[in-house]
């Protein structure tokens, strides 16, 4: 058992481990073009006649692209590409797309939970384009965990840490209420498609570590420099799609249940995560993490109670009007 020095739990266990079912590029892009093909289709028979739909953002692509496709989507959903609720949070628009989820058998210090396969997200969403802040936390649940906690800071713009899977789930069900919209955590597959931001790569940025520190609260800039607490949300360069911290800071909590398996009989459409489950999937990273556990590929987790200072969460939104 691998274990993140934040205190975050690592599921996997071997680094490096070849246990993937090959399959040869030429067939997985022909099933890839196959299903598109079939998504539009059935996108077809929605849709008036003469009407037009953006294409899907099928990764890869580049950051230009990316801004594209929000701004191609928000179009034609009448809506913009980024939107404020009454507290003020920000969230921005992550089109429909398709994209290879989990990593490559090349990929540097990969885990074997991580099969590669196709996913596609056939709904455009909106995602925070930050971590939930301390001041949200308090405006909605009038509570503050991380009080008193060994590792953390106060402060309106830092993320709400010591947060469980379940008072996290609390949280958007009270925002939802309250705004009369349906908030709620990221599924798996939706996270490391806004994490990748159209990139096949490592990290949203590329795979060259030495300017994770521009990305990224870590080890590093963190931890070993005893600093030992989530940063203030937004300090670090965005990624493609406009979203800050999405490798390192907190561990982010998805609304998945964690299966190893999982990945070998996911449904290429808008996979949900294993049915049943002890342990619920965080991604990310935190400020205690080495980059290999900030990997957008890199799957994690914890009990649905557990809560400690390198542990908060990203609200999504599926009510797009």
């Amino acid at each position: 058992m691998t274990w993140d020095p934040s205190g975050g739990r690592l599921i996997a266990d071997v680094l490096g481990s070849n246990q993937i079912l090959k399959r040869g590029f030429f067939m997985m892009r022909l099933r890839s073009v196959i299903v598109t093909l079939l998504f539009v289709v059935s996108l077809s028979n929605k849709v008036p006649a003469g009407a037009q739909f953006p294409p899907l953002a099928v990764a890869p692509f580049d950051g230009p692209a990316a801004e594209l496709h929000q701004q191609t989507w928000a179009k034609h959903l009448k809506v913009d590409v980024e939107i404020k609720n009454s507290l003020g949070m920000k969230l921005r628009l992550i089109p429909a797309g398709e994209f290879q989820m989990g990593s490559s058998e090349s990929e540097e210090e990969r885990i074997s939970d991580e099969q590669q396969h196709t996913v596609r997200i056939t709904k455009a969403f909106y995602l925070g384009k930050y971590e939930v802040t301390q001041g949200e936390w308090k405006a909605v649940m009038g509570s503050e965990p991380w009080k008193g906690q060994q590792f953390g800071k106060e402060g309106a713009d830092f993320p709400a840490t010591s947060v469980s899977w379940e008072a996290a789930a609390d949280f958007c069900q009270k925002l939802s209420k309250k705004e009369g919209k349906e908030y709620r955590l990221p599924t798996e597959a939706e996270w490391e498609y806004a994490c990748r931001g159209g990139k096949a790569t490592r990290f949203h940025f590329g795979d060259d570590e030495t300017v994770f520190g521009g990305y990224a609260w870590y080890d590093k800039n963190a931890l070993d420099i005893n600093e030992q607490y989530a940063h203030p949300v937004g300090q670090k360069k965005k990624n493609p799609f406009g979203l800050y911290d999405m490798h390192g800071n907190v561990w982010e909590w998805s609304s998945d249940w964690y299966a190893e398996k999982y990945y070998a009989s996911s449904p290429t459409n808008d996979p949900q995560g294993s049915e049943t489950g002890s342990i619920r999937v965080h991604r990310g990273g935190s400020w205690g993490s080495w980059p290999v556990y900030c990997r957008s590929a890199l799957r994690n987790g914890d009990s649905p109670s557990a809560k400690f200072g390198s542990l908060g969460f990203r609200l999504a939104c599926s009510s797009i009007r």
